[in-house]
């Protein structure tokens, strides 16, 4: 029988029982991936990750996913409900706050959506000064980590990387294939400058709710998405309680 993890199935007697010190949290988004994948597709990921990380660790609690993000540049396809970067960076840090209130120290922030990043880096480092003794951390791209842990010719187009794209599409099948619609699955490739990150609103990259080959997707490619990512943050969060979650010194 697979643990409990997840906060909002605990009550008050059965948290204490616990004995919780470190949080997974998990934030998506609501917004459109195409017409082959859900809009809650960041917050379904992250969520099912932090999920399969925690049943693998001791004394881990998954608080509820977040399923807002920072979404404006993606406001051109329904149906998408976003939050500002202030609304979101104040939401995280709030949070995280939370968490230190009750006795919960040690933090892994999952991130599911690009708009996010920005507040993800700000909220955290500002908890980090407030806090200067919690041990916090971000995996703030999966889709970058997964195609770096992977061998190079795992994807067929763009490295597997899009809104939406082979890479996504891919661990969606593997996470929730009842949501998948592949005939509906298509994208474009922008071709973007590989040095200087040009500031654009989704429909300049895309004529599609999706970007990349969502059509190379498959479940077998998700599948080794989701275990090289969940095998790594298992691996992580155990070397930072051997290390006091800071980096060694050499």
């Amino acid at each position: 029988m697979m643990k409990s993890v997840k906060l909002e199935e605990y009550n008050e007697v059965t948290f204490q029982k616990a004995g919780f010190d470190k949080a997974l949290l998990a934030i998506g988004s609501c917004e459109s991936h195409g017409g082959h994948l859900p809009f809650g597709t960041d917050t379904f990921v992250s969520y099912d990750i932090a999920t399969e990380v925690a049943q693998r660790l001791e004394n881990t609690v998954v608080v509820p996913p977040m399923w807002y993000g920072m979404s404006m540049h993606y406001r051109h396809k329904p149906m998408c409900i976003t939050l500002t970067n202030d609304t979101l960076t104040r939401v995280i840090k709030e949070v995280i706050q939370s968490l230190v209130y009750w006795g919960i120290r040690k933090v892994l922030v999952i991130n599911g959506h690009d708009g996010n990043i920005p507040c993800i880096e700000a909220a955290t480092r500002d908890m980090k000064l407030e806090f200067p003794d919690m041990g916090l951390a971000v995996l703030d791209a999966w889709w970058m980590t997964a195609g770096s842990l992977l061998p190079a010719d795992t994807f067929e187009v763009w490295e597997g990387l899009g809104h939406g794209g082979e890479g996504e599409t891919s661990i969606a099948l593997a996470i929730m294939p009842h949501l998948v619609d592949m005939n509906q699955a298509k994208g474009m490739i922008p071709d973007m400058d590989p040095h200087v990150n040009l500031m654009w609103n989704f429909q300049e990259l895309t004529d599609y709710g999706a970007s990349g080959a969502p059509e190379k997707a498959t479940e077998e490619k998700g599948q080794k998405m989701k275990k090289v990512l969940v095998d790594y943050l298992v691996d992580f969060v155990q070397r930072m309680d051997q290390q006091g979650w800071r980096y060694e010194k050499r």
